[in-house]
């Protein structure tokens, strides 16, 4: 009997040490490779779900071990769901802690000055971040506008040009543009000393502010080129922008034609008096900063040089001049 305890003594003793052995084996070995693995977890996924993708992607073994691992680290309802970068080499126990950080991956996309809505819904529709006509369908949604505080028929001017972190699976189209919106907001608190300044509207500094976004890319430029709007409004003269000709025509491929000049928009301002009906694009600080504090010049037309600068004109005369000249630079074999 004495030789019978002992024998099952042993065997008990030797399964539960080759059993913490297995166990403790499986959380000291690192998964083989070096690099990063990118890992997406859906919102709700399970433990033994979780398992199954670290281990389709090499980080570990999804068996048993892993089961318990989660369970004796307390960490059942602790794994974050997200994109990862996970790093070959970890252990199961690292593996889990970094999931259990919720140490997602932020993701930077640029929205240039000058864009329009529909080319910002292309940028952030390239890599998937949002559905590009269901973005457009709240961009032009006056009742969501309001909600955000902008009385307008479209957010076209409000959604500020700059450089985002996103994270997966925490973005979508109403997201984005309310992200958009309020650094619009935050930028504008900015200037309120040269707001109070100004005599213009909210919307037709943002109107005006596109047209001088779309008119040069040269800095020194923006607040001379303000101010030769300002000055033609102020004389009742129309802007005669050609932005915003091309705007008005939906899907317009250009170049433009002395016919497009004439054609009656809201936008084209060779026809219509004054600002056009709103913004023709997104302008970036600078843009809106020249129409909140334009150069003081007494010029009233300009025209391009076709190197990316422009010539100004005080006089018709001095102007038709200059056209004649580059015009003529610009048409020589």
């Amino acid at each position: 009997m004495r030789t019978f305890l002992f024998i099952f003594f042993f065997f008990c003793t030797a399964v539960s040490g080759g059993a913490g052995f297995w166990y403790w084996s499986y959380t000291v070995t690192p998964a083989p490779g070096t690099g990063e693995i990118i890992l997406t977890i859906p919102k709700g996924t399970g433990v033994r779900t979780i398992g199954t993708l670290l281990a389709d992607k090499g980080l570990l073994h999804n068996d048993i071990r892993f089961l318990a691992l989660v369970y004796f680290s307390g960490l059942t309802a602790k794994l974050q769901a997200g994109e990862y970068s996970i790093p070959l080499g970890l252990t199961p126990p690292e593996v889990l802690q970094l999931l259990k950080s919720g140490n997602t991956l932020r993701h930077h996309v640029t929205i240039p000055e000058g864009k329009n809505v529909r080319q910002i819904a292309e940028i952030f529709a390239k890599d998937g971040w949002i559905e590009q006509e269901r973005f457009l369908e709240l961009v032009h949604d006056a009742a969501f506008a309001k909600q955000l505080g902008i009385h307008a028929p479209s957010l076209e001017g409000y959604l500020f040009p700059e450089t985002y972190t996103l994270v997966r699976h925490e973005t979508d189209e109403q997201s984005v543009i309310r992200m958009m919106v309020n650094r619009f907001f935050q930028v504008w608190e900015g200037m309120k000393s040269l707001e109070a300044h100004n005599h213009l509207t909210q919307h037709e500094v943002l109107t005006l502010a596109s047209l001088v976004e779309k008119e040069t890319g040269i800095a020194a430029e923006r607040p001379l080129i303000a101010g030769v709007f300002l000055n033609r409004l102020d004389r009742k003269m129309r802007l005669q922008s050609d932005p915003t000709v091309s705007y008005g025509i939906p899907d317009f491929k250009g170049p433009l034609t002395k016919a497009d000049l004439k054609r009656p928009t809201p936008y084209n301002t060779y026809v219509i008096p004054g600002l056009p009906l709103g913004p023709i694009c997104n302008p970036g600080q600078a843009a809106i900063r020249a129409v909140l504090d334009p150069a003081e010049v007494e010029f009233l037309y300009f025209v391009s040089k076709n190197d990316g600068t422009h010539i100004f004109s005080k006089s018709l005369e001095e102007h038709n001049r200059a056209v004649q000249t580059y015009q003529r630079k610009n048409n020589s074999p």
